[in-house]
């Protein structure tokens, strides 16, 4: 499979709220702004966790402080049941829906509705036996990085590619929710560019499109980013989500930034080349016949920049003229060439 570059990805996760038309509305509010792919997260509270009370399943702080982890979960997730018509859905209106499996039950699940790659989640990176089971489709794989250092990245990859996984898709990502800008180092997208010599991207958990524009420069080139619609306030992730609108900005952004980039070197950008001509030249302010000497009662420095550039001024003072120059006529090179100055 072909990815665009960037590839820009609307990840849907919980803020659906458990309205199965809300969650066709996020997939068509995705398609509008202009992301290129639609990903949902496949599990049952029961592929997750257990169902237990006590502290080891509890969170106690951050913004799903007070759930139990079955009961985040279970509030969260997509039902199995949604994933053929959304996937139908996502079809019929021209973007590409994929997801992040949570079990290898949910993979085989994914593998009948023909999902065309895989996403692995940051918490997940670490369970080599999903992470195998996923490569085994063969298809790209993109893992998230969150919380994991280079060794663990790298004992990842490593089982990824020798379980077949032929395309790897790394991103950059920090797994606090909201995440805060002092949380970021994006110079570990050019790390992981150079270690794995893979795509690298962010999966963006930021407020805003700075750090996806700084991403951009860094080398990043898949942006996963949380959606809602316009105007939504509930939701288990609206707290950094994109909305509605706030989504094609995001993806304006992003394009625009990577553009910028892929421009070759050259210092004169078109638009000045275009603008010279209301730079100073040199005119005649007289009319000159063959053989008079220029001098300053008879050529000036002025605009527009139809003449030779004023760094000839002085060094065609006092020579002769080569040709007759009507008043309002700019020097043109044929005189530098007649006069044999370089």
């Amino acid at each position: 499979m072909k990815f665009k570059n960037p590839y820009i990805i609307a990840e849907i996760s919980g803020n659906h709220c458990g309205s199965f038309e809300k969650a066709k509305k996020l997939i068509k509010c995705a398609k509008i702004n202009g992301a290129d792919a639609v990903k949902l997260q496949t599990y049952t509270a029961d592929m997750m966790t257990i169902k237990s009370s006590k502290n080891y399943f509890k969170i106690n702080d951050g913004l799903w402080k007070g759930y139990d982890l079955w009961d985040l979960y279970n509030k969260a997730h997509t039902p199995l049941s949604w994933h053929p018509k959304l996937f139908n859905y996502a079809k019929e209106i021209g973007i590409t829906l994929f997801s992040t499996p949570f079990s290898e039950e949910a993979v085989d699940y994914l593998e009948k509705l023909n999902c065309p790659f895989y996403k692995v989640a940051s918490f997940e990176m670490t369970d080599h036996p999903l992470v195998a089971k996923i490569s085994r489709t063969k298809k790209p794989i993109i893992i998230s990085t969150g919380m994991a250092n280079l060794q663990e990245i790298e004992a990842t990859v490593r089982i990824a590619k020798k379980n077949g996984a032929k395309k790897i898709i790394l991103l950059y990502c920090v797994s606090n929710y909201p995440s805060d800008i002092n949380d970021f180092n994006l110079a570990n997208i050019e790390i992981l560019k150079k270690k794995f010599k893979c795509d690298v991207g962010l999966s963006d958990h930021s407020k805003g499109n700075l750090i996806a524009t700084l991403a951009t420069s860094m080398g990043a080139e898949f942006f996963e980013k949380h959606i809602a619609l316009d105007n939504q306030t509930d939701g288990v992730d609206i707290e950094f989500s994109a909305k509605g609108s706030e989504i094609k900005d995001y993806v304006k952004t992003i394009r625009d930034s990577s553009k910028l980039l892929k421009k070759k070197s050259s210092y004169v950008n078109s638009p000045d080349k275009k603008m010279k001509l209301f730079r100073r030249s040199i005119f005649a302010i007289k009319d000159i016949k063959k053989g008079d000497l220029f001098s300053k009662k008879n050529i000036k420095r002025i605009r527009p920049g139809n003449g030779i550039p004023p760094s000839y001024y002085s060094l065609i003072l006092g020579k002769k003229s080569p040709k007759n120059i009507n008043y309002g006529e700019p020097i043109k090179n044929e005189v530098i060439k007649k006069l044999n100055l370089k």
